[in-house]
């Protein structure tokens, strides 16, 4: 990677039929943090995030709430908008899968496709599933039953377009041959043995007549895209590609480094299909896509059905925006599954923020106020074991190791004593506290960037905070 290119950073699109999900947060959290980190280096960065709203089950639950299908998506994309305040990211942009230049996009990557040879009509009969949005092929159920959705699939036959997957699996192994392509490295070895066992071309159209909700298909009003066809384009569209205007698109796509964002479900539709589409298109390849697990609750997978979806709005209501990216940065692995209940989460807010740099900033800070110390001046530049990894959890258990050893320090040297007695000594003894703390500072702020201002303002100010973690009785 040239780490002096200029950077594009993106997640993948939730689909707005439902209120945001502390699975979508987590994705959001890890590439906010990624971008903060870059942007700290001084690296130009475009950081996306937006919502998919055309296909099946878009207009299944507009109709089912009574409402015109627009006003629908608008609603709930407002709620996935109001996330950059929810959670604190610091996203350049927000694509919408209805804005007009998206749809421009969306259009112009079906001709490129279809100039290129890759996009032919065909009649097909198969296994649909409503929820997934796409056939399925028999081997993929369980028990007769969509293993994502516990649902039977129902026998549809219409005529379609299709996308020719199966003409892409020399060049897609020659991409996935870069071991950059995928993190971690087993997503990278799933992705090289999806294609190993055949890849299958696939539908990309649904006949308007059935589904109205959709981005028209260029030159047949019979036809709209597939759901996923259209909305994979966001990660260009963002940028403003085809027009390319502001030259965003040649500046972070083309000449760039870019990286996407993914819950560990999506390999085949981030690493395979939108790769082979932007093959078909002409257009370079995405450098690094980065695959999460899921977040599962109370070791169950979260479900709407089940009724044991978190929402994430509903935490920082209660516990604040840095509380909730501390528990998904720390308590949740970033390539593994992570299980998330009430009960951990308030232990973990009250071990780590509120016993931990919430009651060391007091202490410190009470001791400079109290005996009028003031920081040293202080570098702003991060620990490089925080900075140069992708494992969040790995950097902060660093950070909080820091903190373990600087109240260790406090203990033993017990510079709220010393000052009385000696206060040269006592006083430089808080000193190097301070120094340590605002180090903690810098170094928290692509995690908890509220929490990092807070510390190295009372530090600037020589003032004690009010609290930053506020003390919680378990919900």
């Amino acid at each position: 990677m040239n780490t002096d290119s200029p950077i594009y950073i993106t997640t993948t699109l939730p689909y707005v039929n439902a209120d945001p999900h502390i699975g979508f947060a987590l994705e959001a959290v890890h590439a906010d943090v990624y971008a903060r980190i870059e942007r700290g280096r001084g690296r130009a960065v475009f950081f996306s995030i937006g919502s998919d709203e055309h296909g099946q089950k878009i207009l299944n639950a507009a109709e089912k709430a009574g409402q015109d299908v627009q006003t629908y998506v608008d609603s709930y994309a407002r709620k996935f908008q109001t996330l950059k305040q929810t959670l604190n990211l610091s996203n350049d942009a927000f694509i919408r899968t209805t804005y007009p230049k998206h749809i421009h996009a969306a259009q112009e990557m079906w001709r490129r496709c279809h100039a290129r040879g890759d996009i032919e009509k065909r009649k097909y009969r198969g296994l649909y599933c409503v929820g997934c949005e796409r056939f399925i092929q028999e081997k993929e159920l369980v028990n007769g039953l969509c293993p994502d959705h516990d649902t039977k699939p129902e026998t549809l036959e219409e005529e379609n377009y299709f996308f020719k997957l199966s003409r892409y699996e020399e060049a897609l192994l020659a991409y996935l041959d870069k071991q950059e392509s995928i993190i971690p490295e087993w997503r990278r070895q799933e992705a090289i043995a999806f294609v190993k066992e055949g890849l299958q071309d696939f539908s990309i159209s649904r006949e308007k007549k059935r589904l109205r909700w959709g981005i028209p298909v260029p030159d047949d009003d019979e036809q709209v895209m597939y759901v996923w066809f259209d909305a994979l384009v966001n990660y260009i569209s963002t940028l403003d590609w085809p027009d390319d205007t502001e030259c965003n698109f040649k500046r972070f796509w083309e000449d760039g480094y870019t990286v996407q964002f993914a819950g560990k479900d999506q390999v085949r539709f981030q690493s395979l299909i939108w790769q082979a589409m932007l093959l078909s298109a002409g257009i370079v390849n995405t450098d690094t896509v980065i695959y999460h697990g899921f977040i599962t609750s109370a070791g169950k997978k979260m479900s709407k059905s089940i009724g044991n979806v978190v929402n994430p709005v509903e935490i920082v209501d209660t516990y604040g925006t840095d509380a909730l990216r501390f528990f998904l940065l720390f308590e949740i692995s970033p390539f593994e599954d992570g299980d998330f209940t009430t009960l951990r989460f308030h232990e973990s807010y009250t071990a780590y923020l509120v016993n931990g740099i919430g009651n060391l900033t007091s202490r410190i800070m009470k001791m400079a106020e109290d005996n009028d110390v003031e920081a040293l001046h202080c570098e702003d530049n991060a620990t490089e074991s925080v900075e140069e990894t992708l494992d969040f959890k790995q950097a902060l258990n660093i950070i909080w190791s820091h903190i373990a050893r600087i109240d260790q320090r406090i203990t033993e040297e017990e510079p709220f004593k010393v000052v009385k007695t000696d206060t040269v000594k006592g006083k430089m003894l808080i000193q190097n506290l301070l120094i340590d703390l605002h180090k903690v500072a810098v170094d928290l702020a692509p995690f908890l960037p509220e929490t990092s201002e807070k510390i190295l303002t009372a530090i600037k100010e020589n003032k004690k905070p009010e609290s930053l973690f506020a003390r919680k009785e378990q919900v």
